[in-house]
């Protein structure tokens, strides 16, 4: 079912806009949380809680791209999860993932609808789109999916001392980008 009907049962209020939801995208919410949290029964909590989330903000929210809005409040809800899960421990995976990356992270304060914030994400989204696409998927995997680099070297067929490369360099890269913006964050 194409997403615009998907999202038409939403409006309309009809179940079976959650159960074509999970049809269509339940595979993809669960690999995002459960490489957040790498625990089976969290990652189906945090897919049903993203349908629920759905269902309560469609409408008045009218998706331009399903697929990356339940992907966003799937991420959302498992870092959450994970933040309560575990705080007094770690998840090394994800804590050495952001930590590779939060000198490029806009601060706590920045609101998700603030000029900073849609700044830095057209910013960023532009920095991706100039990527050849490889490289682009690379860095989607390693900091939205949170990956681990042997996973990302298996899946793209490349060494792990590859992946580790560039990806340092992408990171370079972007830091140069964002002050070439003027976004010094």
């Amino acid at each position: 079912m194409e997403d615009k009907a998907i999202i038409d049962l939403y409006f309309q209020r009809n179940e079976r806009a959650i159960e074509n939801t999970q049809e269509k995208y339940g595979r993809y919410l669960y690999c995002i949380a459960n490489n957040v949290l790498s625990c089976h029964e969290d990652s189906e909590e945090c897919v049903n809680d993203t349908y629920k989330s759905a269902w309560d903000t469609i409408p008045p929210n009218s998706p331009l791209n399903l697929g990356a809005y339940l992907g966003k409040i799937a991420r959302n809800l498992a870092i959450n999860r994970y933040n309560f899960n575990n705080a007094d421990k770690r998840n090394k995976n994800l804590e050495v993932a952001l930590s590779e990356i939060e000198d490029f992270l806009p601060s706590p304060d920045f609101t998700e609808h603030s000029a900073d914030a849609i700044t830095f994400k057209q910013t960023l989204n532009r920095f991706l789109r100039a990527l050849p696409e490889y490289k682009c998927n690379m860095f989607i995997l390693r900091y939205w999916y949170l990956c681990e680099i042997n996973e990302i070297a298996a899946k793209m067929g490349l060494s792990i001392s590859n992946v580790k490369a560039t990806l340092l360099r992408l990171r370079q890269k972007l830091k140069k980008y964002l002050e070439k913006e003027g976004l010094h964050i």
